[in-house]
């Protein structure tokens, strides 16, 4: 039977709003970082795989401390996490601000921010919804929390470069800093933590990873989030200095950034509702192999700013539309209990698809003077990750089976 939703410390609709808020502005500052490249490149006489390097780190370290930030706050409680992230998260972003160089930013960009980002991250919030929404209507939820994450995108995309045009990059890396403290009183209403239902086994970390990666379905599902990383973050740092070297301006860029934002509101929501009416697996199998004919085409068309905006769109739609059913199988396998803990697993992998993605994206570019390798490296990962998905069984893990109460 399915296991029971947590009563939480304040009223369903407050929780949803306020995880929402918080999703919207950490994602919304964290997606507007590519449009750093080009002004902080040139200003601190980086090289492009410098830059990508800070950007890759702050990727893996991200995936380094989520699991730990999600077991975190499943033991203490995902409000205090979250304030705790937030303000790191903000210190970071103001540490970028005056890193003069490539090491600095590594640290700032990288550490410290990439830190804070898995404190305050949207795993940690989907751990808060997973334990109190009821089970028929989490897939919709996250899909919701989702799509709020990608108006933060949307919405900071334009305001960030519009920061930089008028203040320059420096000043607008303030600005943001100052935008995350915002999380903190938010952070209030996601109080609370996870508590093991009647009947449910009780494991310690270790115990937990070990008996999750011997769950076939599990480890499928963990390999295949390496790709959706690899994917986003390539595109998310690298595109607009991409459609800048075809011609477009800095503007165009923030644009197609935006877009894919803007229509990741309608994937999220639809993932979301979809993962509660088809096979979740079904569902992930065909957004990557959407993507990789997204991207496809996006080679094969000349680049103008009509082509960027479609394949932001159709990107858009396709982002952040494998997290609700992703988010929902880990559920599914293992109950909400470690949702946190689990989650954050899968989203290591998803990290290291990133810092892979970010890394390869400037090192190719330096070497080649071209991101064509990357974009096709892509494509290949995006079938295989699809060709993964297909055996993975919807089911209770019978480790973390429910047992009768007594």
């Amino acid at each position: 039977m399915p296991a029971p939703s947590i009563r939480p410390a304040v009223p369903l609709i407050f929780l949803i709003i306020a995880g929402c808020l918080v999703a919207a502005i950490g994602n919304g500052v964290r997606t507007s970082f590519g449009l750093f490249t080009l002004p902080m490149s040139a200003d601190l006489g980086l090289t492009r795989e410098g830059w990508g390097m800070a950007m890759a780190i702050q990727n893996l370290v991200w995936g380094l401390t989520q699991p730990f930030a999600g077991a975190y706050a499943d033991r203490v409680g995902t409000g205090r996490t979250i304030a705790i992230g937030a303000a790191i998260y903000a210190l970071g972003v103001l540490g970028m601000a005056f890193s003069p160089s490539a090491s600095l930013l590594a640290v700032s960009a990288g550490i410290v921010t990439g830190i804070g980002i898995a404190i305050s991250s949207f795993s940690v919030i989907m751990a808060a919804f997973g334990r109190s929404v009821p089970a028929e209507k989490r897939s919709l939820i996250f899909g919701v929390a989702t799509a709020a994450s990608s108006f933060g995108q949307f919405a900071f995309a334009p305001i960030s470069q519009g920061f930089i045009s008028a203040f320059g990059w420096q000043q607008a890396l303030i600005w943001l800093a100052f935008a995350l403290l915002l999380i903190v009183p938010l952070s209030y209403t996601l109080r609370g933590r996870a508590e093991a239902p009647a009947g449910e086994v009780h494991m310690p970390f270790g115990q937990t990873l070990r008996r999750a990666w011997g769950f076939t379905s599990y480890r499928l599902l963990v390999i295949g989030f390496f790709v959706c990383g690899f994917h986003i973050a390539f595109i998310n740092v690298h595109l607009p200095a991409y459609l800048v070297q075809c011609g477009l301006s800095a503007e165009a860029g923030s644009w197609t950034i935006a877009v894919i934002g803007l229509f990741n509101i309608v994937g999220s929501l639809s993932a979301g509702y979809l993962g509660g009416k088809l096979p979740k697996q079904m569902l992930l199998a065909s957004i990557y192999f959407l993507r990789t004919v997204a991207i496809g085409l996006f080679l094969l068309i000349p680049v103008s700013e009509a082509s960027a905006y479609a394949f932001g769109a159709a990107m858009g739609l396709l982002w952040l539309s494998t997290v609700p059913p992703t988010a929902g199988l880990v559920t599914t396998f293992f109950g909400p209990r470690y949702m946190g803990m689990l989650y954050g697993v899968a989203f290591f992998s998803h990290q290291l698809g990133s810092f892979a993605g970010i890394w390869l994206g400037g090192f190719a570019y330096d070497h080649t003077g071209s991101y064509s390798l990357v974009w096709y490296l892509g494509i290949i990962l995006g079938l295989a990750s699809a060709a993964l998905h297909l055996p993975i069984n919807e089911r209770r893990d019978d480790a973390f089976a429910l047992k009768p109460a007594e």
